[in-house]
């Protein structure tokens, strides 16, 4: 009983200790998100950038309507876990990718949202900042400076730029799901889902044109359209369901700064994806920017505290039935 209890410690709103098995959950979850961009570059070889946003937010949204008990949650938390997560972060990430924004640099400048989450959860909910963490955070927007700075050089900023939009993007949508609190985290994802279609397909009728979509998705159901297909598929339930379930029972458990820098590790999966079977090769600068960047997650995620076991029936029961 007293190794159940220490695996399954609950930590406060302010502590600082993650167990070995969720932190291999976080690192499952940057595994998903890292494969997630190699997805998108393929999907937007067959859809248009707005549409296939939307489109793999629907495939979610009507199963979710259908079957899922809405969650007992308020609902702004619910509305603006959407809108910042589901809708802002793939806006600017589909179309800074569709302009020319490299695959595997999408996936380290998109992990502006950890240090975002966590400066927002410090000014918002008012998480306590160590002097630690404060190093690994400045460490990280140090490297994705570096990035930016070379990039204007090339006259490639643009892509950056709505890239680090989408991050905020994900940064808000991060902060509304800690808030919203879930009883189930799952349902709070599915149902995120159901808020950005109607705005994404909106701004796709807009900006792309009432048959560009329509055009992409019947090619989707031939042979040729097959790995396009495959990407929707991966983004909508490996990267949204199963990633994204994760990280919200991450976040509700633990303080934003414990959790959010994990997502810095996606960027070692993506540029390692695209490395290999898109055959991008990253500049010196980005290499040792993105070496500062991981180094900076590392940094600014707390150690485990080396306490001895403590019976905890209480919390062990919460855990469990969480």
């Amino acid at each position: 009983m007293q190794k159940i209890s220490l695996v399954f410690r609950v930590v406060g709103t302010h502590g600082g200790e993650v167990t070995v098995r969720h932190r291999l959950l976080a690192v499952l979850v940057a595994a998903l998100w890292g494969g997630n961009f190699l997805a998108i570059h393929v999907g937007l070889e067959h859809f248009p950038p707005l549409f296939l946003a939307g489109l793999r937010m629907l495939v979610l949204a009507v199963p979710t309507l259908l079957f899922v008990p809405r969650p007992q949650v308020p609902l702004k938390w619910l509305v603006g876990y959407g809108i910042g997560f589901g809708t802002i972060q793939f806006v600017f990430l589909f179309v800074a990718m569709d302009v020319g924004m490299p695959t595997g640099l999408a996936s380290l400048v998109l992990q502006a949202s950890a240090p975002f989450t966590v400066l927002l959860g410090a000014l918002f909910l008012r998480e306590r900042l160590s002097p630690r963490q404060a190093v690994g955070i400045a460490l990280a927007m140090l490297g994705l400076a570096a990035i930016a700075v070379s990039r204007a050089q090339a006259a490639a900023v643009l892509p950056v730029l709505l890239t680090l939009c989408g991050a905020l993007g994900w940064a808000f949508g991060n902060l509304c799901s800690r808030l919203a609190a879930p009883p189930k985290p799952m349902q709070l994802t599915l149902w995120m889902c159901v808020v950005p279609p109607i705005p994404l397909f909106a701004a796709s009728l807009f900006s792309e044109g009432p048959t560009a979509g329509l055009t992409s998705l019947r090619a989707a159901f031939s042979v040729d359209g097959l790995p396009g297909f495959a990407a929707l598929l991966y983004l909508s339930v490996f990267a949204t369901v199963i990633g994204s379930g994760i990280w919200t029972w991450l976040m509700r458990r633990y303080p934003a700064g414990v959790v959010a820098p994990y997502s810095l590790l996606v960027p070692v999966v993506g540029i390692a994806l695209a490395a290999v079977v898109l055959g991008e090769r990253p500049t010196v600068t980005e290499l040792v920017s993105a070496v500062v960047i991981v180094g900076g997650v590392l940094l600014g995620t707390p150690r485990p505290a080396r306490t001895a076991p403590t019976e905890v029936v209480g919390t062990e029961r919460a855990a469990l039935s969480s």
